[in-house]
């Protein structure tokens, strides 16, 4: 039986360092992901009003009313954009308590063929008319978080004896996604799951939580930390696409978010940094230490791991979104038993 334990016990990364100690930077990159999977960064760069600003603007987009969200409801994109309401996000089969908005890279709409199935996953946002600063807001935030993601790529190649450049050409395009969320307070214990257990299924996470505002729960050793967030800090993980490149050198790790009785709600932007759609991790040929101890991609029953990163990401967004799957993409789902 999985335990809790209050303590806070995720690694601290400060970013800086890619300058003033790259060498110990990277050693403590590698170390955090090798052991936990998860890390705080602090000195990102981000500006504190950006993030002010973007808490701001999604809490009045979350306050519109009903009506006035459903104008850009997911279930009208064939490319997973747009509002969805509580309760129609699935983890695992189970209804996720949260409301939140999905985009992605702005695109031309792409039909799937035999050899790329993934490509429906392209196409534009449903961005909200009010309020008006949504979309700048969010293209802001997304922006800093790409430099940011790429820099922590670039740390990690060279900390696992790779080229600095060797996922260039797959990250010129990547498709990066953001989720802007708002998590409702639990009215009851039943409604405890505000998302369960689960791996994030691209290659690296930077998470943004409100300040002042807990729940993430991080799987360590068969117990819960409660990474409560830290002042000016963004939250880091690796996804499955990073355990396919280092062959389980690297871990994905489970992680979920709690709501409970009580307290309150909450703003959460995880922005979701991966590559081209068509992107395949064989490998990498690690240095012969790290070798010895990857013991191969996690096997687990209820979620197979692809190589293929458009693949990895059509198996999570059609088990996620059952409803727009049903109505845009059953054919589909059907042919790749997904």
């Amino acid at each position: 039986m999985t335990t809790t334990t209050p303590t806070r016990t995720l690694p601290i990364i400060d970013l800086r360092e890619v300058e003033t100690d790259p060498l110990g930077f990277q050693e403590r990159l590698s170390a955090a992901t090798r052991d936990f999977g998860f890390f705080y960064l602090v000195g990102h760069g981000i500006p504190r009003e950006l993030s002010d600003d973007l808490v701001a603007v999604a809490r009045r987009f979350f306050a519109l009313p009903e009506e006035q969200k459903l104008a850009i409801e997911k279930i009208n994109s064939p490319h997973f954009r747009g509002y969805s309401r509580v309760g129609d996000e699935l983890t695992k089969g189970a209804q996720d308590w949260r409301e939140q908005v999905d985009v992605g890279p702005e695109t031309a709409p792409r039909q799937a063929t035999a050899e790329e199935p993934w490509l429906v996953l392209e196409g534009p946002n449903l961005w909200p008319a009010e309020p008006v600063d949504f979309r700048g807001i969010v293209e802001e935030w997304v922006r800093h978080n790409e430099r940011v993601a790429r820099t922590l790529l670039h740390g990690w190649l060279r900390a696992l004896g790779q080229p600095g450049d060797l996922l260039d050409d797959d990250f010129r395009a990547p498709d990066a996604r953001l989720k802007i969320v708002r998590y409702p307070e639990a009215p009851d214990d039943d409604h405890g799951q505000g998302v369960g257990e689960h791996k994030d299924f691209g290659f690296l996470t930077l998470l943004f939580v409100e300040p002042g505002k807990g729940g993430l729960q991080v799987e360590k050793d068969g117990a819960w930390i409660e990474a409560e967030p830290l002042e000016d800090a963004l939250i880091v993980n690796i996804g499955e696409m990073l355990e396919a490149a280092t062959d389980g050198y690297l871990r994905a790790t489970n992680h979920r978010v709690v709501s409970r009785p009580g307290d309150g709600d909450r703003i959460s932007v995880p922005y979701f940094f991966n590559p081209g759609l068509g992107t395949t991790f064989h490998p990498w040929e690690l240095p012969a230490e790290l070798a010895a101890a990857a013991p191969g991609v996690e096997v687990q029953e209820h979620n197979k791991i692809y190589d293929t990163y458009g693949r990895n990401a059509l198996k999570m967004w059609f088990r996620s979104h059952p409803k727009v799957t049903a109505r845009h993409h059953a054919e589909l789902a059907a042919r790749l038993g997904i």
